[in-house]
């Protein structure tokens, strides 16, 4: 049985949440992270130096980072239709996937700390105004990419790469400001969550 360490509210757990109900996979869970026992810990650092969940455990084989899991899991069941093995579709699904880790998921830090932690360190104006500007700047980014296939992030299935899209997309509609208008973020938003594991662990009041 797969072994999560995580709390189920991180945005980096639910990913690996999501993939594993796409994938039928079965798995315990075991909350660790922020009002749970702490990643501090000897015992958790021996698994992950980086004390960061979530961290997995398929047997005797230790693995953390959230994308590396969830391409594991899919590459290790054979998932071929989440994660193409042709190195081209699997090279577009990577890009997404590597570009929300990079690039999108930077660019709402301050403002998602400043409107939905309330961290009176993030309740600068004019950083907040720039931190708004530069996560709208993005997701116009992946608005021209929905609107150009019509359907998922990679293409006109879906993929690997619209779990962690899919979640950070959540996150935007989640967090409390004035949003532009997005028509096709939005029908990607509604097309995801006709699928269980997106509103069991991604559109699921957490953001």
């Amino acid at each position: 049985m797969l072994r999560i360490l995580g709390r189920a509210a991180s945005i980096n757990v639910r990913k690996v949440l999501w993939a594993c109900a796409e994938m039928n996979i079965g798995f315990e869970r075991e909350d660790w992270g922020a009002g749970f026992k702490p990643t501090a810990l000897p015992e958790f650092l021996a698994l992950n130096p980086n004390a960061m969940v979530p961290v997995i455990q398929d047997g005797d084989f230790t693995l953390w980072e959230s994308n590396s899991i969830i391409r594991y899991l899919a590459t290790r069941d054979g998932q071929s239709a989440l994660y193409p093995a042709e190195a081209r579709a699997r090279a577009r699904v990577d890009q997404w996937i590597d570009w929300q880790a990079s690039d999108l998921n930077r660019s709402w830090s301050y403002a998602f700390m400043s409107l939905v932690r309330q961290s009176p360190a993030h309740q600068d104006g004019q950083a907040l105004a720039a931190g708004l500007a530069q996560w709208s700047n993005y997701m116009q980014i992946l608005d021209q990419q929905l609107e150009a296939t019509g359907a998922y992030v990679a293409g006109d299935a879906f993929s690997l790469a619209d779990i962690p899209i899919g979640l950070s997309v959540h996150r935007w509609f989640a967090t409390p400001f004035a949003h532009p208008p997005l028509p096709a973020v939005t029908a990607y938003y509604e097309r995801l969550s006709e699928r269980p594991g997106f509103r069991l662990h991604g559109r699921n009041g957490t953001p």
